[in-house]
């Protein structure tokens, strides 16, 4: 099914079913405040039509409230708002064209599913007849074929979230905004819920504004992500690059776990890093001078562990840190173990080590050394 089954006037894919090219959305030197506060603070950003692009950072990031613009509900106090390049900023919500989909999905609870759905074609007075076959294929697009006639009391929070959804789906919108959309359901349906959102924006080519704070939901939905922290963009890459080369330590340690240890490049020939303990890490090279003060970054998953008389890890390579310390700590996690280590001359590092056969497994108090190859590990500004 395309997107021309539910409303003629969407502009769809392109012929050979790639998303069109151009801008859908574009924020120019946005600011906005709410007394002395100062919640968004000049922001560029441009949406390109066909993706997700998701607005990530904690609470008081300035997410939401940018989304709220984009919508129309909160006007700027400085720059311009473009849809498809057309200048929107101070045109009113109902004029934008615009899906928007809340957490709480804002059903009406006295509407059946199917007037919820119709609800945006009757404000725009589109005919009896096709409301109904548009409804009907929205509720194809969510797969909620023969569920027009209950009401919302009547489903559950992932149903009630799909009817959400086909509210905003049924006129066709140029932009779909979510503002934490699944933030209501349990673990396993919101995960279910992910995967089922991102295929059917693929089939549809649809484009999207994502809000969320959940990082591993930024990760699995998005095209781009936009990191977000006090009202401005930390790092804006694709989820590849936002995970494995994030730009400062803030984007390091929000999007993940990711081990840091304090300390200053003490040279670059060869590039060695030195803790704040004392021990010297090779690194790979950076533009930055000797005596920089920084942070080392390394995940986890990337820290292998051998016994201090055992044999060599094979994660380990011959100019990789060898880091002496001691296993503080051990938990269980089902697929693997993490270990919480005690460095020599003062810190912490975290190890996780996925749970297979033959796989060594350290106790309480184990000596160890922890290494990881070059590439892994990164300097971190900030």
């Amino acid at each position: 099914m395309t997107a021309a089954s539910v409303g003629s006037e969407a502009p769809g894919p392109a012929p050979d079913g790639s998303p069109r090219g151009g801008d859908a959305l574009a924020f120019q030197r946005v600011r906005k405040a709410y007394g002395t506060l100062e919640v968004v603070r000049g922001l560029d950003i441009v949406v390109r039509r066909g993706e997700i692009l998701t607005l990530l950072g904690p609470s008081g990031s300035g997410k939401t409230t940018l989304l709220m613009m984009a919508a129309g509900f909160v006007m700027p106090d400085h720059g311009r708002i473009l849809l498809d390049e057309r200048d929107v900023t101070r045109t009113p919500p109902q004029h934008r064209n615009i899906g928007v989909v809340f957490q709480h999905y804002a059903l009406f609870p006295h509407r059946t599913v199917a007037e919820n759905i119709a609800f945006p074609l009757r404000m725009r007075k589109v005919s009896h007849a096709e409301q109904q076959r548009r409804v009907e294929a929205a509720l194809g697009l969510v797969q909620l074929e023969g569920y027009g006639t209950r009401y919302p009391r009547e489903l559950s929070g992932g149903q009630q979230q799909r009817v959400a959804l086909a509210r905003a789906l049924v006129f066709n919108p140029p932009l779909l905004l979510l503002d934490e959309p699944l933030g209501a359901l349990d673990k396993n349906l919101r995960k279910d819920m992910q995967l089922e959102l991102r295929q059917l924006q693929r089939r549809l080519a649809l484009t999207m504004v994502y809000v969320t704070h959940d990082q591993e939901e930024a990760l699995t939905l998005s095209d781009r992500v936009v990191v977000m922290r006090d009202g401005r963009i930390e790092q804006c890459a694709d989820p590849q690059v936002i995970y494995t080369r994030p730009r400062n330590r803030f984007v390091a340690t929000f999007i993940g776990e990711m081990n840091v240890i304090l300390g200053v490049l003490r040279s670059t020939a060869p590039f060695i890093f030195e803790t704040d303990g004392g021990l010297h890490v090779p690194v790979e090279p950076t533009p930055w001078a000797p005596g920089t003060r920084c942070a080392l970054g390394v995940r986890p998953e990337h820290v292998g562990l051998r016994a201090t008389e055992g044999a060599n890890d094979d994660r380990a390579d011959p100019v990789a840190p060898r880091l002496p310390a001691t296993v503080a700590s051990v938990a269980y996690l089902g697929e693997a173990w993490l270990y919480e280590l005690t460095l020599r001359g003062g810190g912490t590092l975290r190890a996780k080590r996925p749970e297979q056969d033959g796989a060594a497994r350290f106790a309480l108090g184990t000596s160890v050394e922890a290494s990881w190859r070059s590439p892994d590990a990164m300097l971190l500004e900030g």
